[in-house]
């Protein structure tokens, strides 16, 4: 669809992200799902993937006819190439997903503490080449980072080394792809899927309390303010390069 098409849409009441297509790595759960319902509401197509076919096709179910998914394994370069393969064409893409051990230098051997840039990095490396074929000239790419690469909170060195090198990968990708726009999403602390799935309560307590003192807002942030940000950063026509940390202030402090 053309842009005057599309504002045209727009101007009908079709949304923000009528006629575009926005493919969501990990978007079965957490800030994936929350960005997914945002599109949805706004009029967008959105294309699941994800390693777990039930929270793919729960979220499908609650989102309606404009969602469809593939499962895929973005730590496997082959799966990532089979699942773009068959995406005929995307507008938009984000990228949550990745399973890394983090920890201090002295207890991770160099298996756990290579996860990170195995899942995290490579893994949205990856997702972007085989991508790009299919992506619309005026479309956009968010890397997922984290506020951790800008200020380390605890003694994860491989982890905080990741997340920089992704917001280097941006401009780097920004500069090489224009005019399609690459940034990159640096988060704190969000009170979501992760923590309430993966981390016992009293480790969530703690580390939410350790945040919110830290950062100059007082507080974690939610899966849903964050992933106004992804929207933000698909839709802004100027801004590609850059980094948009949403920490409540972090990376300030």
């Amino acid at each position: 669809m053309q842009g005057s098409d599309r504002m045209r849409q727009q101007e009908l009441g079709g949304g923000d992200f009528a006629g575009r297509v926005v493919v969501l790595l990990g978007g079965g759960s957490g800030l994936g799902r929350a960005v997914a319902r945002a599109v949805c509401a706004q009029g967008g197509e959105v294309i699941l993937g994800g390693r777990t076919a039930e929270k793919l096709e729960e979220t499908a179910a609650e989102l309606g006819s404009q969602v469809s998914w593939m499962q895929v394994d973005t730590s496997d370069p082959g799966s990532l190439e089979r699942f773009f393969s068959r995406v005929e064409h995307l507008d938009f893409l984000f990228n949550t997903t990745g399973d890394y051990v983090t920890g201090p230098l002295r207890e991770l051997s160099f298996e756990e503490a290579e996860s990170a840039f195995r899942a995290k990095f490579w893994g949205q490396y990856l997702a972007v080449k085989y991508a790009l074929p299919k992506m619309a000239q005026d479309g956009a790419v968010v890397l997922m980072a984290g506020a951790d690469g800008a200020r380390p909170t605890v003694a994860t060195p491989a982890y905080v080394a990741c997340n920089a090198a992704l917001e280097g990968l941006a401009r780097g990708l920004a500069v090489e792809l224009a005019p399609i726009r690459v940034n990159a999403l640096s988060p704190g602390a969000m009170d979501g899927n992760f923590w309430s799935t993966r981390r016992p309560e009293e480790a969530r307590r703690e580390a939410f309390e350790r945040y919110s003192r830290l950062n100059v807002l007082g507080r974690v942030g939610t899966e849903e303010e964050v992933a106004r940000a992804v929207l933000f950063l698909f839709l802004n026509s100027y801004t590609t390069g850059t980094t948009l940390y949403v920490d409540g202030g972090l990376s300030m402090r």
